[in-house]
């Protein structure tokens, strides 16, 4: 069978001629290829768009401070920390996150709105979330390292704002973590003065002192209430 259409066709090029193979458009397939890289783009810079514009700094650098407060360098570890991070984080952001999906994912889906449009629209709640957390002091240091105008730190852009913002919540999660970290101190020097008082220089401090930190710690509910602070602080 096939060989006699190829046969008909080598006999009458006319009938080959007629037959239409189906064409792309060079410019569909260019705006393909760039919706791919866009999209490619987006999902690897996906983990430090979450540590710019989110609560998960702080409470990442805060939980970190806790675990080495308790003097346990592996428990719970890092996989845990960054997952529990993930989830207060979600349970902080989830009014941000639903705004921006309302405003801007579900109009560029109905295509009611651009791809442009739809960027401004999905930044904004983030914007606003960044702009009461951060620090004036941040912006107006950045402002005057970038050598902006004056007035710039009083309407930031983006640019301006996410690095503002995270340099305050490195500075606020440091702060917090001293407060958590002194009431190990005081459990420190006490089992190193009733160590140096009993004449047991050779003991380490560190190894008797961490079954009362733990006890301590289980005692006060240390994760749900460190936890629980951190959510309310956003609130």
């Amino acid at each position: 069978m096939l060989t006699l259409i190829a046969a008909t066709l080598i006999a009458d090029p006319s009938i080959a001629a007629t037959i239409d193979a189906p064409t792309i458009s060079s410019s569909v397939l260019s705006e393909r290829v760039i919706q791919l890289f866009l999209l490619v783009t987006t999902l690897s810079l996906a983990p430090g768009i979450a540590m710019m514009a989110t609560s998960l700094p702080l409470i990442v650098i805060v939980l970190s401070i806790l675990r080495q407060g308790g003097g346990l360098q592996q428990s719970p570890p890092n996989m845990m920390i960054m997952g529990l991070a993930i989830f207060l984080t979600w349970l902080i952001m989830e009014p941000v996150f639903g705004k921006a999906w309302v405003a801007g994912v579900e109009p560029l889906l109905a295509g009611s709105i651009t791809e442009n449009e739809a960027v401004k629209e999905i930044v904004a709640p983030f914007s606003a979330f960044m702009t009461l957390r951060v620090d004036p002091s941040a912006l107006q240091t950045l402002s005057d390292a970038r050598g902006l105008a004056q007035g710039a730190a009083d309407s930031p852009s983006l640019s301006l704002l996410a690095p503002a913002f995270v340099l305050s919540e490195i500075q606020r999660a440091f702060q917090i973590g001293f407060v958590i970290l002194l009431p190990f101190l005081i459990i420190d020097l006490l089992v190193a003065s009733i160590l140096m008082a009993m004449g047991m220089m050779m003991v380490p401090p560190a190894i008797v002192s961490l079954p009362f930190k733990l006890s301590f710690f289980v005692l006060t509910n240390g994760w749900v209430a460190v936890s629980g602070a951190l959510v309310r602080s956003y609130l």
